[in-house]
Formats: C-alpha cells, sequence, structure tokens
C-alpha cells in the first residue's frame, strides 16, 4: 500500500489500512483539510467546490466519500460526474466556484486513486497553498456543520460545454477540418476519453472514428501511460483502418500522443512542438516548457521570432512562468498542451482541436508533419547513491564543473551544450539523481548522460 502526500494533491493505491494508501479515512481527512484551507480563504462565508472524477473503478466511491464530506463542512458541491481534468478546472470558474477536486491518479495504474486539488482559478496549488492543506491535515482540527448548516448538492455534466469552448476558440477550424476527412483511430484506455474525444471529433466535423478502448468502465486494458511501449496495438490498427493517425489520451485526458498513419509514434514531445508551431504562425509570442522537456520548442519558437523560457518541472512552475513571459503557449513534453486562450492548464480537448486544424491546413501526412521539425533524441537515467548521500553538494559541484555553459539550477542542474542538454533532478523520496539528456542521435545523448554519471560517481 502506498500515500503520497504533496502539493499537486493526495496519491495512493485503494485498500489496506488507513495511512498506508487512500483509505475513506484518509479520503475523509484530506478532503476535511482541503474544504478547511478554502473556508478559511474565504473568511468561513459560503463556499463551493467542483468535483470531477475520471472513471478508474474507486471513482464512484471516492466520490461519495468526497462530495459527503464537503457538504458535512457546510460547502456547496457542484459534482460533475465523470469527467476530464481540463473540464473539471473549466467548470470551476463557469461555476464561480472557491476551489475544485477532481478524482483522478492521473497514468498511475488501475488501484491508484488522488485528488487534485485546484484554486478558485481552476489552477493546481502552489506550493505554499499545497503546504497549508497538508499542515491543515496534519492536525486534523476540523469543524463540521451543524444539520441547518449542511451543504447543498447540486449536479451538472460539462462535457458539451467544454466542446463548446474548444470549437469556440479563434484558431480552431472546424471547416477545414471537416474537409480534410480524417480517418482516426481513438485510444482512451477505457476512462473518460473515451466519451470525450469522439464526441469532440464528431464535433469538429470528423465522420470516420474507430474507437479502441472507449468504454468509460476503469478497465485499463494496458498501462494508461500514452508511451510508445504501451501502444503497440492502436499502431497496428491505424496501418489496418488505412487511417490517417491515431490519438491517444490518459485516464484524466491532461495528456496527448499521437501516432503516425504509418504506426510510427509522433512523439509526446512533438505534441506540444507542432501546436506551438502553428499558435505561433498566426500569433506571434513567447512558449514556456519544464526543463527537462525538448530543445525543439525552443527551436520552433525562435524561428517564428518568440522567447523560450524553461520553468521549473511540474504544471503549477510551467503555469507561473507562462504568466511571466506573457507565453501564447506552453506546457509540458509529455504531452501536456497548456493554451491561455482557453485556460492554464493541460489540456488534451484543445490539443486535439489545435493538431487537427494544423495538419488540416498543411495538407500533409502525420509523419510528413513530424519530420518538418528539429530531430532531438532523448536519454533518462539515474543514479542510485546510498543514504545519507549530500546530494545538493554533489549537483552544487556539477554546477560549478561545467560553469563555462549555460547552466540552470532552478530545478535541479541544467547543462545547455552547444548540441544537446543534460538536467539532473534529485528526488524527494529516495537517494536518486535523474538524469534526462537530449541530442540529436541517440548515441550522443546517451554519451552526455554518461559524462554526467561518471562525473557523479568521482564525487560520491
Amino acid at each position: 500500500m502506498t500515500l503520497i502526500k504533496s502539493i499537486s494533491g493526495i496519491r495512493g493505491t485503494i485498500g489496506g489500512k488507513a495511512g498506508e494508501g487512500l483509505s475513506p479515512l484518509d479520503l475523509v481527512k484530506f478532503t476535511s483539510a482541503f474544504g478547511t484551507w478554502i473556508m478559511l480563504r474565504n473568511n468561513n462565508s459560503k463556499v463551493k467546490i467542483v468535483v470531477g472524477r475520471d472513471a478508474r473503478i474507486s471513482g464512484e466511491m471516492a466520490n461519495k466519500i468526497v462530495t459527503g464530506t464537503l457538504l458535512g463542512l457546510g460547502i456547496d458541491v457542484t459534482d460533475i460526474g465523470l469527467a476530464t481534468t481540463p473540464t473539471t478546472e473549466i467548470a470551476v470558474t463557469e461555476e464561480n466556484a472557491q476551489g475544485g477536486i477532481i478524482l483522478t491518479a492521473s497514468h498511475n495504474p488501475k488501484q491508484w486513486n488522488a485528488l487534485k486539488l485546484l484554486n478558485e482559478k481552476g489552477e493546481f496549488l502552489n506550493d505554499a497553498e499545497g503546504k497549508q492543506v497538508l499542515n491543515l491535515a496534519e492536525k486534523e482540527s476540523f469543524n463540521y456543520a451543524q444539520v441547518d448548516d449542511l451543504g447543498k448538492l447540486s449536479e451538472k455534466d460539462y462535457t458539451d460545454i467544454h466542446i463548446q469552448k474548444v470549437l469556440n476558440l479563434p484558431l480552431v477550424k472546424k471547416s477545414i477540418i471537416e474537409n480534410a476527412d480524417f480517418k482516426i483511430v481513438v485510444d482512451a484506455v477505457n476512462s473518460v476519453g473515451g466519451f470525450v474525444i469522439p464526441k469532440l471529433l464528431k464535433a469538429l466535423g470528423v465522420k470516420n472514428i474507430t474507437e479502441l478502448y472507449c468504454i468509460p468502465n476503469g478497465q485499463f486494458p494496458h498501462n494508461p501511460e500514452p508511451l510508445p511501449e504501451h501502444l503497440h496495438e492502436i499502431s497496428r490498427i491505424v496501418i489496418e483502418k488505412n487511417a490517417d493517425l491515431g490519438i491517444v489520451v490518459d485516464p484524466d485526458v491532461d495528456r496527448l500522443a499521437i501516432v503516425n498513419e504509418d504506426g510510427s509514434m509522433f512523439g509526446e514531445e512533438y505534441t506540444l512542438v507542432a501546436c506551438s508551431d502553428y499558435i505561433l504562425k498566426n500569433k506571434k509570442g513567447n512558449t514556456v516548457s519544464n526543463l527537462s522537456s525538448s530543445r525543439a520548442l525552443r527551436d520552433v519558437t525562435q524561428k517564428h521570432g518568440g522567447k523560450y523560457s524553461a520553468s521549473a518541472v511540474g504544471e503549477v512552475n510551467v503555469v507561473a512562468m507562462m504568466k511571466e513571459t506573457n507565453a501564447v503557449i506552453g506546457g509540458e513534453g509529455n504531452g501536456g498542451i497548456i493554451y491561455p486562450e482557453s485556460h492554464y492548464g493541460r489540456d488534451a480537448l484543445v490539443g486535439v482541436a489545435l493538431f487537427l486544424t494544423h495538419l488540416a491546413e498543411k495538407g500533409i501526412s502525420c509523419s510528413e508533419l513530424r519530420k518538418s521539425y528539429p530531430e532531438y533524441f532523448m536519454s533518462k537515467n539515474k543514479i542510485e547513491l546510498n543514504a545519507g548521500i549530500n546530494v545538493d553538494d554533489i549537483l552544487k559541484k556539477v554546477k560549478q564543473k561545467y560553469s563555462s555553459y549555460e547552466v540552470n539550477d532552478i530545478d535541479g542542474v541544467k547543462i545547455d551544450f552547444p548540441d544537446g542538454w543534460v538536467h539532473l533532478r534529485k528526488s524527494n523520496t529516495e537517494p536518486i539523481i535523474r538524469i534526462y539528456s537530449e541530442a540529436k542521435s541517440v548515441e550522443k545523448a546517451n554519451d552526455f548522460a554518461h559524462q554526467i554519471i561518471n562525473l557523479v560517481k568521482t564525487l560520491v
């Protein structure tokens, strides 16, 4: 059993003893802490919280406990039922709510679930806010409402509202997509994307859709993280169906992966690159991704005359830097598109609409579009250290060693070489340094990684 408490939410496995996983008692405790924090932020006046969930098996159980706890605190609840993470984010502002809870463990396997916490803007809590919620949870000093002051429950489906908002975006061009007459295969791992993505595609004028694992019953047919090693089946079906592309989303639909017409992967890193290319072609501006994302975004941004900035890893950090630099688009290299014209959250629905518009306007195949972007290869490694090792000291020495290069230390140490980069980050939970590297070839990316690994070994 596992229970992980962090500023981004409470994540754990279902079953076992309280405190060792995401048990009903833990759901009550952390929901009470968040609800209490929301009320304190609003001077204990009447507040409303939106609750949405993905389709995982434990979702209904968790939903009843979470909504019941909020009502018990005297908080009004708008339950939007089965909904994507970005749909829940949008619902918070549409409802003029003071916060939101998304019941999803994102790409984790079916035994996991989580409370993802949103502020009144429908955005994830920052570091200070998350710590305040965790402190309230530790104290367990909650004041529940008297019987006449219990919260009120209302239910509303926001899927159609979200889809319409996507269609209303000026750079989403339904007529061009419709005229392209795309054949598309969708793999939604039997979660909420199973009904949302096909519905969006039909609204965009796509008529030929093959649905693969689109029944929202939470029975994930394969590892739900949209990585190439988990997508062999859709790759095969795209070829068999002579489809133009495949669309893959994770269980809460904030990550988007594309499969080319020949069954090859467009690449999660390049979902953001392609969408950014399209946006920047139509609107000059800046972009942001995290430090561990591909340099291809920087190249495309500079080609269009914009400025690229790298944030610390984590959606909340990307959003903060996007606001700071007035970025027109940003996101993370895991297929997460953040388009401020819509809202400040990773949104696969927005990503699908922008990508299809871009592809239709180009009038080329998916694989040809992918080849039009700078080719980079990434290598992901880690070094396991003995307990008690001062990781910060090691990172400081690495930074000094490479001080003649461009070095960014806002989140670990990232060294930019002329022909690639290496990013070292320490784990917050175990004595590990994660090492990501990127270059124009697999061999060079691996060389960068091994160069750093060998250096770290001499510093231990």
